[in-house]
């Protein structure tokens, strides 16, 4: 067990995620080619069922690829979910750092974006997405760091439980706008079994109107937490 090991997962991590998100990036680069050649805006354009299914899958699949290096390289369960978080967050940073050297977007850090499809449509600022990635690297490389250094790490009961409910607090308001306008169409059970015909039409009435930073910063805030307190554990024995 030593720092070498710790710097060797991170930087071969590293080179798989930044891989990663040049390739997402390179299918969102050809789908605004495709629908948005003057440039992305909301509301969003109707496109072929079709795509949107392989869009749905590619996400699942994306998610499956990040979960799956987590479980290869990671020894323990806890060295799994450090790997996995660590390599999520690199590559949803260096998918927006690719999306601007080619596209010169996002312009601002405020800016809308989609950031997910499933189950729902997830929107929200660009600067989100980002500071949580922020907040997962350092958790996953604490957790790395800690299991290559003293051969285990462990993330307490109060962590586990600062982590989810900050985790289901962003989520929502990842997911409150786009929820909020689809209730306003029909009842909210209806909206999960629409046709991606259905999904489609309804994505080109949505435009995001409000994001909801008091109940993100709530969740940010116990990620943060979560955080101190575990570096200050792993780091201090």
């Amino acid at each position: 067990m030593s720092a070498k090991n710790a710097w060797f997962i991170i930087i071969w991590v590293s080179l798989f995620a930044i891989g990663m998100a040049f390739v997402e990036s390179a299918v969102v680069v050809y789908l605004r080619e495709l629908y948005y050649p003057t440039g992305f805006e909301f509301p969003l354009r109707e496109i072929h069922s079709n795509i949107a299914l392989t869009e749905a899958i590619r996400e699942a699949a994306t998610l499956l690829m990040l979960i799956s290096i987590g479980i290869l390289v990671g020894r323990t369960a806890t060295e799994k979910f450090g790997v996995f978080l660590f390599a999520f967050a690199l590559w949803d940073i260096f998918y927006y750092v690719f999306l601007k050297a080619i596209l010169n977007w996002p312009v601002e850090w405020l800016e809308w974006d989609v950031l997910f499809m499933l189950p729902v449509t997830w929107v929200g600022p660009v600067l989100a997405p980002m500071l949580n990635a922020l907040v997962m690297a350092i958790l996953g490389t604490l957790i790395i760091w800690a299991v290559q250094k003293h051969g285990r790490a462990s993330i307490s009961r109060l962590q586990w439980g600062l982590l989810i409910i900050g985790a289901v607090f962003i989520l929502i308001s990842y997911m409150e706008d786009y929820v909020l306008f689809m209730n306003d169409k029909m009842p909210l059970m209806e909206m999960f079994a629409l046709s991606e015909e259905q999904i489609s039409k309804y994505i080109t009435q949505y435009k995001p109107d409000n994001f909801n930073w008091f109940l993100y910063g709530a969740g940010f805030i116990l990620h943060v937490i979560a955080v101190i307190l575990f570096g200050r554990k792993s780091i201090g024995r």
